[in-house]
């Protein structure tokens, strides 16, 4: 084997980038390819290498053939083989998806995932986790972005289900490669076999840095002999996941993402024209894009401020809330919500989010001990009980469980985002949110009963 061509990576060429990524996603060898498709290897070689670039246009039907393309896939090698296309192959890394709007919020999230994931930032592998809707896609966006802008590769993949609320990326050999490293890890190793050549990961990647994101990912972890596998065949890989819940991953970083900050203090107090808070800023641009009128008083600020209190500033649910100011005003939507903050968790326009079934779902999903401590909390009547703020010490005095055994279970609670931590003056405090008090006080009645045994 030629030394050189053990740390070439995938070619500058479109059409020869192309070919190899198709070549790779089914596991043939340039010479099982060659014998397919009566092309001879050399000839192979040379268009994945960037030697050839104009194949004639019987070699590509005959490729086309071999690698047996879809309509879609076939199109995209004859116009990348088509003259004059070599020399317009999109210049720099591959990119993320692309984000519509501006991010709120998020900057002191973003700019900590960015340090982390630094050639020099110490983390292989960081997961961001927290409840459904609260924003982990948009926040991962941002952070492949930034990372993207300092030159680092970055590969992005969709499982289904995952949040769409970007312009995906076009397809192309950098997705096969994705879509091949991805499968590798939940489905049948990087490879059972390795290509011929040296065509391991590192062989495709190179040595440099390169981020792979994984956005919405099953809560079912990939193998653990595979993914050190795949870092320790990469060694300039950093793997950003997006999902509800952690993987327990040997070296996982977790990042549990909070929803966003609410005004402290009542709603009249901090409401005087400030749109400073992010939940605030955010739902008030979602009401000035369903409302006909755009002009927001006085009266309308201070009910966002107190909408924003009762959605305990989740993303999802202001959304989703904001929504319904197509057939309802915002004092109607706030004396509801303030009985039932519940009450407009499904999306009133065309959108299928899902979040009233997905955070269901979530607090289904518990095991026994987590959910009877969630249970017990929720429970908890009155303004100087446990319902409004609690420390470990009250806890198990409420559950009567030992010391130890309160706290596994209410870090498990944290980091589903089921409870929400205050270390304001230095004091470890913890309440339940009402949107989740809500969900798991109508649970019994309200819940689907597939979803809530999940």
């Amino acid at each position: 084997m030629n030394p050189a061509h053990s740390a070439e990576t995938v070619s500058d060429s479109p059409v020869g980038a192309l070919i190899r990524a198709h070549r790779l996603r089914i596991g043939l060898t340039q010479r099982e390819l060659a014998d397919l498709s009566t092309i001879s290897v050399r000839a192979i070689r040379d268009l994945e290498h960037g030697r050839a670039t104009r194949p004639r246009t019987d070699t590509v039907r005959l490729m086309a053939d071999a690698l047996r393309l879809g309509p879609r896939a076939r199109a995209a090698l004859e116009e990348a083989a088509r003259p004059g296309r070599a020399g317009r192959t999109p210049a720099g890394p591959p990119a993320p998806p692309n984000a519509p709007k501006p991010l709120l919020g998020r900057e002191t999230e973003v700019s900590t995932l960015v340090r982390e994931l630094a050639p020099d930032g110490g983390e292989c592998l960081v997961h961001l986790v927290g409840l459904p809707g609260v924003g982990k896609t948009r926040v991962a966006l941002a952070a492949a972005a930034a990372v993207h802008g300092s030159g680092m590769p970055v590969l992005w993949h969709a499982f289904p289900g995952a949040a769409r609320e970007y312009v995906p990326t076009a397809p192309g050999p950098w997705s096969e490669l994705t879509d091949r490293l991805v499968a590798g890890l939940y489905e049948s190793g990087l490879s059972r076999r390795e290509p011929a050549g040296g065509e391991s990961a590192s062989a495709l990647l190179g040595e440099g840095p390169v981020l792979l994101v994984l956005d919405g990912a099953p809560a079912r972890a990939p193998r653990a002999d595979r993914l050190t596998r795949l870092l320790h065949e990469v060694p300039g890989l950093r793997l950003l996941v997006t999902s509800d819940e952690p993987w327990q991953a040997p070296g996982e970083r977790l990042f549990l993402l909070c929803p966003l900050p609410v005004p402290a203090g009542s709603a009249r107090d901090t409401a005087d024209g400030d749109e400073s808070e992010p939940a605030v800023r955010m739902f008030l641009d979602q009401v000035r894009r369903v409302r006909a009128t755009p002009a927001v008083t006085a009266a309308d600020r201070e009910r966002a401020v107190r909408i924003c209190r009762l959605l305990d500033g989740h993303p999802g649910a202001l959304s989703a809330a904001a929504s319904w100011l197509v057939v309802s005003d915002l004092a109607a939507l706030c004396d509801t919500l303030a009985v039932d903050p519940a009450a407009f968790l499904d999306h009133l326009g065309g959108r299928d989010d899902r979040l009233r079934e997905s955070l269901y779902g979530r607090i289904g999903r518990l095991p026994e001990g987590p959910r009877a401590v969630l249970d017990a909390l929720c429970a908890a009547p009155g303004p100087d009980s446990v319902a409004d703020g609690f420390g470990l010490p009250a806890l198990t005095g409420l559950t009567g469980g030992s010391l130890p055994e309160c706290g596994r279970r209410l870090r498990e609670l944290l980091l589903s985002g089921l409870v929400r931590a205050d270390h304001e003056d230095g004091t470890a405090r913890f309440r339940v949110p009402a949107l989740v008090r809500a969900l798991v006080c109508a649970a019994p009645t309200g819940a689907p009963q597939a979803t809530a045994a999940v």
